[in-house]
């Protein structure tokens, strides 16, 4: 219940209640922020145990991901990803394939890595709604488009049962699709909702 307030509150643009809701959760139900892809699947291996079960998470609109290897264009088999074990390269153990929303939605794992994309993006004070068309970024001006993006965002924030990561990529100057601005202040916006920043490499 403690997390589904959190995650509203972040979702709602309340840093002031998210913060505090984090502080009643933050010893039962981890979560940290990186920046770095392989800080993130660091931390899921470490805090996982015995057969608990690890995955990386994205919304279906996180188009922008590919360059760091992460496609969600790319269906997963859902029954590999959620059933085998660590040894096949399909299951969710390899952090190699991303679920999204469509793949996770009423199911869980122990440990999410939440991957954050441009898509939905913290812009001077608030949120901001995009899809990636074509060769860039279009706002996202309709309200039923608006509420199913955050709803997805939703979703996979409430995956895990123990806890959770989320990665929050650098981006690329030399990238127009993904410059630092695009991520930067989101990673600002999340850190003060108390999520505590890992020591990137």
């Amino acid at each position: 219940e403690a997390l589904s307030g959190f995650v509203a509150a972040v979702l709602d643009n309340d840093a002031a209640e998210a913060s505090g809701l984090f502080e009643t959760i933050r010893e039962r139900y981890p979560m940290a922020l990186t920046r770095d892809l392989e800080t993130a699947r660091g931390w899921l291996r470490a805090q996982a145990r015995g057969n608990e079960r690890f995955g990386f998470m994205a919304s279906s609109g996180a188009k922008r991901l590919r360059p760091e290897g992460l496609n969600v264009s790319v269906k997963i088999d859902a029954v590999n990803w959620f059933l085998n074990g660590p040894e096949d390269v399909r299951s969710a153990y390899y952090l190699e394939e991303v679920a999204t929303e469509f793949d996770v939605q009423g199911l869980e794992v122990d440990w999410a890595g939440i991957c954050w994309d441009a898509d939905l993006r913290y812009v001077s004070g608030a949120w901001d709604m995009l899809a990636f068309k074509g060769t860039k970024w279009q706002n996202v001006n309709q309200e039923v488009r608006k509420t199913y993006l955050i709803n997805a965002y939703r979703v996979i924030l409430t995956r895990a049962r123990q806890g959770l990561v989320i990665y929050i990529p650098k981006g690329n100057l030399a990238d127009p699709t993904r410059p630092p601005a695009f991520y930067d202040e989101t990673a600002e916006f999340l850190a003060s909702c108390g999520i505590p920043i890992l020591d990137d490499k």
